[in-house]
């Protein structure tokens, strides 16, 4: 892993006992000596610190910089109120999604963070498409998220303002004497914060953090099922450049107004699905045994078809859930809550029963 770039957090993982993987060209914590496990139970009913510094931060300024990103988004850019946050995506001309991200209205500036396996891309992609737009890689902060039940309580230990924040605000907090842009929303489905932090301050933030009993350090695995719990993307797997987010589910996302007008990259692909239908759908999926079925599983309507009809994506135990959990796409016939699909494991047919997403409820503060 000589290649790997570190994260500010990287002695620390190592000296909590972190099992240390490549990732998105870094090594990251897949797990720390609790297992993943209860590293994911923790996060529900307490509290969890993630080190998702890996992430791409960036800062958009410009006179045009709300009309040129809504070419490039199909997103509401004009409407978000300063000191608010929206979950959006990159398309292409065929309505493929490039990446998904989060922005944020600071007022003077947009403040946006990517995925890292695509960060390079996406500030090429922005880069191109946002013409006389300032672009700035922020290199010099870390991004930590603080995820549970119990993560209101721990951050106001430090800044008592973070009560007052409901899901996708943004506020600037003084953590630690730190200068810290905090936003309430993650990706496990639960409540809590993702913390924009000085790279010198970020092991001081994370130690402090940690130091509550309530919090624990969390790894990518329990991060990938929590998500998966909560039935949200990982780019790469469940949407990439080949995905439009009719299929994906992803409509919410887009605006009625930027539904109706258009005027972004892939708008007539995607008005168009719109208007007629996906072929397939993103769906729950819940194996009625034991074994969990992963990423890569062929789907078909029975026991003796031919012809498959769609594939896992995203598929492992949900520990809060108590069994095997599963996203995929299957033809829109399929797609409706209690359909019956069968998957191919290990030269078997195994059932698999079509479900409704999330698997566990979001406990985001409204």
């Amino acid at each position: 892993m000589a290649d790997l770039q570190k994260t500010p957090l990287f002695d620390l993982h190592v000296e909590l006992g972190a099992k240390m993987v490549p990732f998105a060209g870094f090594e990251m914590p897949v797990q720390y000596p609790l297992g993943v496990m209860k590293e994911h139970l923790h996060t529900r009913s307490k509290a969890g610190l993630f080190d998702v510094s890996h992430m791409g931060q960036v800062i958009l300024r410009g006179e045009n910089i709300v009309a040129d990103l809504e070419k490039l988004i199909p997103m509401n850019v004009g409407a978000l109120a300063v000191g608010r946050q929206r979950y959006g995506f990159f398309t292409n001309e065929q309505g493929g999604i490039l990446d998904d991200l989060m922005f944020a209205n600071r007022d003077d500036h947009i403040f946006m963070v990517v995925n890292a396996a695509r960060k390079d891309h996406d500030i090429a992609h922005l880069k191109k498409g946002l013409g006389e737009a300032s672009v700035e890689v922020l290199e010099d902060r870390a991004l930590l998220a603080l995820q549970g039940l119990g993560a209101e309580d721990a951050l106001a230990k430090f800044d008592n303002n973070c009560r007052d924040m409901r899901f996708m605000d943004v506020r600037d907090l003084k953590l630690c004497g730190a200068e810290c842009w905090v936003s309430r929303s993650g990706y496990t489905g639960e409540d809590g914060y993702e913390i924009s932090v000085p790279n010198g301050k970020a092991e001081e933030l994370a130690r402090a953090l940690l130091s509550d009993d309530n919090v624990e350090a969390i790894g990518l695995g329990a991060r990938d099922s929590l998500r998966l719990e909560a039935g949200l993307c990982l780019y790469g797997h469940d949407i990439d450049e080949t995905t439009s987010p009719v299929e994906a589910g992803l409509v919410w996302a887009i605006q009625k107004s930027r539904r109706e007008t258009g005027d972004f990259i892939g708008d007539v692909a995607i008005m168009k699905a719109l208007k007629e239908g996906p072929v397939r759908k993103r769906v729950g999926l819940r194996p009625t045994g034991r074994a969990p079925m992963r990423e890569g599983v062929v789907l078909f309507k029975s026991e003796t078809s031919i012809d498959p009809i769609g594939s896992i994506t995203s598929g492992g135990f949900g520990p809060s859930f108590g069994g095997p959990v599963a996203m995929g796409y299957v033809l829109n016939h399929f797609a409706n809550e209690g359909a019956q699909v069968f998957g191919e494991q290990r030269g078997k047919r195994l059932p698999i029963d079509v479900v409704n997403l999330p698997f566990i409820p979001a406990n985001f503060k409204r």
